[in-house]
């Protein structure tokens, strides 16, 4: 005798399981030898339900009326379902199955509502809703990969402009070295005329500056 099917597996598998309800042994996947490689599965594609764009749910808040009648469910199609939801909630919770059963059919029959109708507008609207998750679900997965591309995009930016500063970094420390190894030897040279001679010229010369005035001097700029 086979166990009795869950919520989660009728009808297109898109129940929501609920603590407490009986589920079904997943079946046994077959063994593969060890030296062959796994096959290759390929998840569907899920099936459209929706005739017009579903709306957006902004801050998570979901228009459930605008995701079933994005799936062609009309208004009168939706109080039904809601009628028979709100009759079920009015029940005292202690009253039996059976008997709530009982007097949720007899009213929607008096409201002249076939209950084969409830039925299926609840299946269309757990096919609605499983749509949306899943189209919701793909946009996410979308914007979430679009984003870390451009996350990847801009620390690479990071990494190669932080490069470019410590190339030119050591560049400078390269400059300044081989300038400086220069200018010692320059230096030896004027050494030789002695500091009193150089002092003179540096005064005297239209094209020098005299560190120790602050003023910068170039040609035109002497008086």
């Amino acid at each position: 005798m086979s166990e009795p099917r869950s919520w989660g597996t009728t009808v297109l598998g898109w129940f929501v399981v609920r603590d407490g309800e009986p589920q079904e042994k997943p079946t046994p996947l077959p063994e593969v030898p060890a030296d062959q490689p796994p096959p290759e599965t390929t998840a569907a594609p899920a099936p459209n339900f929706f005739q017009t764009p579903p709306p957006a749910a902004p801050d998570g808040q979901v228009d459930f009326a605008g995701v079933f009648a994005a799936a062609g469910i009309e208004g009168n199609e939706q109080d039904r379902v809601k009628r028979a939801s709100d009759l079920l909630a009015s029940l005292p919770s202690e009253t039996p199955m059976p008997v709530r059963k009982q007097i949720v059919e007899a009213a929607m029959k008096a409201f002249g509502v076939p209950l084969d109708k409830i039925i299926e507008t609840g299946v269309e609207q757990i096919q609605a809703l499983e749509g949306y998750i899943r189209t919701s679900a793909a946009d996410t997965d979308k914007l979430l990969a679009e984003s870390r591309a451009r996350i990847d995009h801009l620390e690479q930016e990071i990494r190669d402009v932080r490069a470019v500063m410590d190339q030119r970094t050591k560049e400078q420390a390269s400059i300044a070295a081989a300038c400086n190894a220069k200018k010692v030897d320059v230096q030896r040279v004027l050494e030789f005329f002695g500091q009193e001679a150089v002092a003179r010229v540096v005064r005297e010369s239209p094209k020098l500056h005299d560190p120790s005035s602050g003023e910068v001097s170039g040609p035109g700029n002497r008086t």
